[in-house]
C-alpha cells in the first residue's frame, strides 16, 4: 500500500518518543492514550492525512510499534475539519431542530453518517456541508455521535466549534441521554441492565464483542411490548461503544431481528406463520432506531429533549406483529 504524501509539518507539532514496552501496539491506539482528548475516529483522520509521521516518514493507521519511536504529531488547529477531502453534496437532510449552535437530525436507515470507501458523497456530514457551509471549520463537520448505517434515528450536530466542546465534554461525562427502540428475538419478561465490556473481537476484526479487558459499557432495557418469540424494548445507553446496543443485546440471548453482524443463527418464532413470518425472515436490516435524545442546549444549558418516531419499515412491522398477536 502506497504511504500518505505528508502535508507540511507546523512549528507547533508534538515530537514525542515513544515508551519501549508500547511495541506491537497499533499506531492509532496508541496515539489514542496519548491525545486521550481526541477520539479514535479523530486521530484515525490525522493519520489518514498524514499529520502524524513516525521516524520521519508518514504511516497507516494499523502500523505497528516497534518502540522507542520518535513521532510528530500535528493536530488540524482548533475550528477546522480534520478531513479537508470532505466535500459538499446535496444529500437530503431531515432538520428536526436548528439554531445558531445546535442541529438535531432524524437520520433515514440506510444512510451513512461520515464519508468513508465507497460512500464519499453521499452522507449526511456531504449534506451537512452543503446545506450549512459555515461547518467546514468545525471538526468532523460538527457530528459528535453517530449512528449505524441501517440504524435510524436521531443525531445531534454542533454548529460551532465552541458547541461542539460542549457537547463533546456531554458525551464523555455521559450526561447525554440517548434511547433506542429495538425488536429482539426471545420473550424478555421484565427489564435490567447489561454491564459489560466491549473490544473489537479478537479474530473478527470487522466485528466487537463483549471483552474482558475491553472499555466499560452498560445498556438498560425495559419492555415495551411482547409478541409470539419476539419483544420491543426500549434500551438507554449510559456509555456510547461502537454497537453498544446490539453487542449487549446479542449477549443476554436477544440478538435484533436482521443484524447481519450480531443476530447469529436463531430461527424465526414458531408461532409466527406466512407472509408475516417471510416479512421477518426478510428485514433488510437491523430493526434499531435511536428514538430519543437528550441533551444540555451546548450554549443556554438548557436540558432539551427530542423525540422521533420509528420510520415506516419497522413501524409497519410492529403494526403487523401487534395484529397478529393474540
Amino acid at each position: 500500500m502506497a504511504k500518505v504524501q505528508a502535508p507540511s509539518i507546523s512549528e507547533t507539532a508534538h515530537r514525542i518518543q515513544l515508551p519501549r514496552e508500547w511495541r506491537g501496539q497499533r499506531l492509532d491506539r496508541a496515539l489514542g492514550r496519548l491525545f486521550a482528548d481526541h477520539s479514535r475516529g479523530e486521530i484515525q483522520d490525522w493519520i489518514g492525512a498524514g499529520r502524524v509521521l513516525v521516524e520521519g516518514e508518514p504511516a497507516s493507521v494499523r502500523s505497528r510499534l516497534k518502540g522507542n519511536e520518535w513521532i510528530t504529531v500535528d493536530p488540524p488547529a482548533p475550528g477546522t475539519s480534520p478531513d479537508r477531502g470532505w466535500t459538499a453534496a446535496p444529500v437530503p437532510l431531515t432538520v428536526r431542530y436548528c439554531d445558531e449552535a445546535l442541529i438535531v437530525l432524524g437520520k433515514e436507515p440506510g444512510r451513512v453518517v461520515h464519508p468513508a470507501p465507497g460512500h464519499r458523497e453521499d452522507t449526511l456530514a456531504n449534506g451537512l456541508l452543503y446545506r450549512f457551509p459555515e461547518l467546514t471549520e468545525v471538526e468532523r463537520a460538527g457530528i459528535v455521535h453517530r449512528l449505524d448505517r441501517d440504524t435510524s434515528g436521531l443525531l445531534a450536530v454542533a454548529r460551532t466549534g465552541q458547541a461542539r466542546e460542549a457537547l463533546v465534554r456531554q458525551f464523555k461525562a455521559h450526561s447525554v441521554q440517548r434511547r433506542y427502540l429495538a425488536l429482539v428475538h426471545g420473550e424478555l419478561t421484565s427489564g435490567s441492565s447489561v454491564d459489560a465490556p466491549i473490544a473489537r473481537h479478537p479474530r473478527h476484526r470487522t466485528r466487537f464483542a463483549v471483552v474482558a479487558d475491553g472499555k466499560p459499557a452498560v445498556t438498560h432495557y425495559r419492555v415495551r411490548q411482547r409478541f409470539p418469540g419476539l419483544t420491543l424494548v426500549e434500551a438507554w445507553l449510559e456509555t456510547g461503544r461502537t454497537h453498544q446496543a446490539r453487542i449487549h443485546m446479542a449477549h443476554i440471548g436477544h440478538p435484533v431481528v436482521g443484524d447481519p453482524l450480531y443476530g447469529g443463527k436463531g430461527g424465526l418464532p414458531r408461532g409466527i406463520r406466512g407472509s408475516l413470518r417471510e416479512r421477518l425472515r426478510a428485514f433488510p436490516r437491523q430493526a434499531l432506531h435511536a428514538d430519543r435524545l437528550t441533551l444540555d442546549h451546548p450554549i443556554t444549558g438548557d436540558r432539551r429533549a427530542w423525540e422521533e418516531t420509528m420510520p415506516e419499515d419497522l413501524a409497519d412491522l410492529v403494526r403487523s406483529l401487534s395484529e397478529a398477536s393474540p
